[in-house]
């Protein structure tokens, strides 16, 4: 994965083009910053004209993207932030619409919104709030938490006494609404908070992390001289799981500390190894180190425990597994960082100061005044790494991002990152083709009740691989094997949240939303804000007809 800031200026935006097209054809998924770019109407003073503003850029960075696809194997892909004070940002809520003046579409590439806090809490307290040209008010792109605020009721100031002409007044709610709408009509622009992001960031000593990936998993800094680089790997979380002494299934820690340290060697390996086909992408990669370790499999290790998505039982899991994998993340960044030296930019990051992820939190509090609901709990010995980490260092500025491993956990059959299950009986695609998938878990649990024959598979394929109206399976079958869509999407963030806690980069949460309603969207992503989430990821709706069912 890799992260650009693009330049306001036209040598830096057809740079960052090119760099897209080269990371791009080497098999690299892009995110750009865009908040710098001048827009609409802004003064241009090397031709005394007027600025197009960002979107008919963001246009050519769509067709490229198509045009050079990540070689050969997959489609290019990219994502654009904009941070939601820019005064382009309700045409970029547009981009992907199906209506309207092509030339200002961008049907191809995902969009992000990239959220300031004191956004939220007008929002929350009805205020209004002003849009800006970041080539009036250069200085919002690079503050965030409360320096952020400052600067801008600064320059809400000058707006309101006549001193700023290039500016826009809304309710704040208004355009929340719009981005709410715009996410349920085209599934763009994702929505990322940029302080919660900025405020937890290990490396804010050194930079601003101005948006985050193609997934929304990596919050690394990038600037016109670097070029954020991350480079993946994924835990089977199924495959440490053991019998406890009564019988039950727990997570085996000895099984996943030999795995976390053995897949964080391999990482810090690849980013010596890597080929890096822009030199600022290099630079940034060896003087940081960042990796991304994550996990997948999740969903069938709730169905190997017993345990329905939908239950509190679930998010505790999430919490302590996520801790687990966290913990031996660090330690053993850390015993590299005995064996092969701390990475150069180490001095003064939160890793430096003594504050880990989850102590970071009382930052992003105290940077909001409040607004942060969050479990604490803890369940391991974090004070042994703290000392740890004060004698050795770290090898890497960061060490775990949940990726959505969509191809490699089809690859080994198991249900993607931390997704519930899309359905026992879907159909996937990818280049390769289409393929049927057939939930394991319940096939084996209805052989086991003597449920498994022909009627079953018929009333399976005729409800979409959903159990909810199938009577004769049990009711603790049917909870434990509910669907995506069946899944109050409130339970979700809250397993994300607990895993936030302990992540030094995010998670990509997708938002599974059955009937969704402006009411519900506004109640699911206030709350992701509330439980200190840095990013989410897709929103998925169910859509409003059925095609009528064939079975072969």
């Amino acid at each position: 994965c890799y992260l650009t800031t693009v330049s306001d200026d036209l040598e830096g935006i057809y740079e960052a083009l090119k760099e897209n097209a080269l990371l791009s054809k080497f098999a690299g998924g892009l995110g750009n910053d865009w908040t710098n770019v001048r827009a609409l109407g802004s003064y241009i003073k090397g031709t005394n004209g007027e600025s197009q503003g960002v979107v008919p850029f963001l246009k050519v960075v769509n067709d490229t993207a198509v045009a050079v696809n990540q070689g050969g194997k997959r489609k290019g892909a990219v994502c654009a932030y904009l941070e939601s004070w820019h005064l382009d940002v309700e045409e970029f809520l547009e981009l992907r619409k199906n209506t309207g003046d092509d030339r200002r579409r961008t049907h191809d590439m995902n969009t992000a919104n990239w959220i300031p806090d004191l956004f939220m809490k007008r929002v929350m307290e009805g205020g209004t709030w002003t849009l800006f040209s970041p080539s009036t008010c250069p200085d919002l792109h690079d503050k965030f938490g409360s320096d952020f605020e400052r600067a801008y009721n600064v320059y809400e100031a000058k707006a309101a006494s006549g001193e700023l002409t290039l500016h826009k007044t809304l309710q704040a709610r208004d355009l929340w609404r719009k981005m709410l709408s715009m996410l349920f009509e085209t599934g763009h622009p994702w929505i990322t908070f940029k302080d919660a992001c900025n405020v937890r960031s290990p490396q804010q000593h050194v930079g601003v992390v101005h948006s985050s990936n193609l997934c929304t998993e990596i919050t690394l800094n990038t600037s016109e001289t670097e070029i954020a680089v991350c480079n993946l790997g994924s835990v089977n979380l199924v495959r440490h799981l053991t019998t406890g002494a009564d019988g039950r299934k727990v997570l085996d820690q000895v099984k996943l500390k030999k795995t976390v340290s053995t897949a964080m060697r391999m990482l810090d390996n690849v980013i010596d190894i890597n080929y890096y086909a822009v030199k600022k992408a290099r630079d940034s990669n060896l003087r940081h180190r960042p990796v991304g370790l994550g996990i997948m499999g999740f969903q069938d290790a709730l169905y190997e425990l017993g345990t329905p998505y939908a239950s509190d039982a679930a998010v505790e899991f999430a919490d302590r597994s996520m801790e687990a994998v966290c913990y031996h993340a660090y330690w053993a960044s850390t015993d590299l960082a005995a064996e092969r030296g701390r990475y150069s930019s180490y001095r003064g990051s939160l890793w430096d100061r003594g504050i880990l992820p989850q102590d970071s939190l009382d930052l992003l509090a105290q940077q909001r005044g409040g607004f942060v609901e969050v479990d604490r709990s803890t369940s391991m010995d974090w004070d042994a790494l703290r000392e740890r980490i004060r004698e050795h260092g770290m090898r890497n500025s960061n060490c775990v991002a949940i990726a959505p491993t969509a191809t490699i956990s089809n690859i080994i059959g198991v249900d993607a990152s931390i997704e519930p299950s899309f359905g026992n009986l879907s159909v996937k695609s990818n280049l390769s083709g289409e393929f049927t998938v057939v939930n394991e878990y319940l096939v084996r649990d209805l052989k086991k009740l003597g449920l498994w024959d022909d009627v079953m598979i018929s009333d399976l394929k005729y409800f979409d691989g959903s159990l909810a109206k199938i009577d004769r399976i049990p009711a603790e079958v049917r909870s434990l094997y509910a669907t995506a869509f069946e899944v109050d999407p409130s339970w979700l963030v809250e397993a994300a949240a607990r895993r936030q806690k302990w992540i030094d980069q995010a998670q990509s949460l997708n938002i599974y939303m059955a009937g969704a309603s402006g009411k519900r969207l506004d109640e699911t992503y206030k709350l992701a804000w509330l439980r200190g989430l840095k990013t989410t990821y897709y929103l998925r709706t169910t859509s409003a007809s059925h095609v009528e069912m064939s079975t072969v």
